[in-house]
């Protein structure tokens, strides 16, 4: 499994370029593991509502996204650190997902989405010797 950084991640931190900046606070925070019989995603995100997070596997991509509920209240910030609202992120899947098997369930600000991987797929380690 591949991340396909994209370009909400992009942005600079100066102040010619603070939109970008907005852009990738908006974008939730992702941690990845490998376990012996899958990969865990855990999307931080908190404050979301649970129903509106939208998971889809396209082609060989898996899409995480949220859209917050019209009529979201926002308000006045005067310190703003993480977002609440919509944000979309992508990631390349390879033929060792299973994609049929794809779980998530969202606890204590975590989207917790776990990937089995298809026994016998996994990723064959290989050590190339430097010369």
């Amino acid at each position: 499994m591949n991340y396909n950084q994209s370009c909400a991640a992009k942005g600079t931190y100066g102040n010619r370029h603070s939109h970008q900046f907005n852009r990738v606070m908006e974008r939730a925070a992702v941690n990845i593991y490998k376990t012996e019989n899958s990969y865990e995603m855990l999307v931080f995100a908190p404050g979301r509502i649970k129903e509106h997070f939208h998971l889809d596997v396209k082609s060989n991509e898996l899409v995480v996204s949220y859209s917050p509920p019209e009529g979201f209240p926002r308000p006045e910030w005067v310190r703003r650190e993480y977002s609440r609202g919509g944000f979309e992120r992508n990631f390349a899947l390879d033929e060792s997902i299973d994609t049929a098997g794809i779980t998530a369930k969202y606890i204590d600000g975590v989207l917790q989405v776990s990937l089995p991987v298809v026994p016998g797929k996994g990723v064959v380690k290989q050590e190339i010797v430097v010369s």
